[in-house]
């Protein structure tokens, strides 16, 4: 029974960075013939384990440089974790850097289809759901103009829209929302609650609120 799967599996997962005082250390340990150490190491996240279900949404905190994105870049694959290994079970839509998979010179519309495209959802699919789409994202004649010209706001609608209609079995949001305005936050976590009953929700947020209201 798949549903008695998890989702994401997380286990011990750890990431340390090498911190040199100075750029010509990094060289020095590099040719050192005994391998003396000139680095220290910055544990950024220390053994990490989790597991979620289909529909679970589970809330991050914690402060800057707590190593939240970074265990959401873990798990997105952008970077390797140090030790520890990860499952993930399912298509995963992630607004991590608000931008990535974008194309500034091509307008909004161009923009949801090439998008979609890199996330492996055909045309004729991008076709039957684009006004449901340009509806929710609401930022008016400015849906064909290029993105270059949006405002961080426009552009986290856009983004949001389009990652979400197409109903991930992962959803991966850090602050993303944070530059959208209340009334679209609320809209995305109502969308969220409706719409994504059976995907499961990775959240990185300082708001509590929004913790409170959308993390099981």
């Amino acid at each position: 029974d798949m549903s008695k799967c998890p989702i994401v599996i997380v286990n011990n997962i750890s990431k340390t960075y090498p911190i040199y005082n100075k750029p010509i250390d990094r060289l020095k340990e590099a040719i050192h013939p005994f391998r003396k150490k000139f680095h220290t190491d910055k544990v950024v996240l220390n053994n990490i384990s989790f597991e979620l279900f289909e529909g679970e949404v589970i809330g991050i905190l914690g402060r800057n440089g707590a190593g939240k994105s970074t265990l959401l870049k873990i798990i997105t694959g952008i970077i390797n974790p140090t030790s520890g290994e990860f499952t993930v079970n399912g298509n995963m839509a992630s607004l991590l850097e608000l931008g990535a998979g974008f194309d500034f010179e091509l307008t909004g519309i161009e923009n949801i289809y090439l998008n979609s495209a890199l996330n492996g959802i055909n045309e004729k699919e991008v076709d039957e759901k684009l006004t449901e789409i340009i509806n929710f994202a609401d930022i008016g004649e400015y849906i064909n103009q290029p993105v270059k010209n949006y405002s961080s706001g426009m552009f986290a609608r856009l983004a949001f829209a389009t990652a979400v209609h197409f109903i991930p079995d992962i959803l991966i949001i850090d602050e993303a929302l944070s530059v959208g305005d209340v009334f679209f936050q609320q809209k995305c976590n109502t969308f969220i609650k409706k719409h994504l009953k059976h995907t499961t929700v990775i959240l990185v947020t300082h708001d509590m609120h929004t913790v409170s209201k959308m993390a099981n």
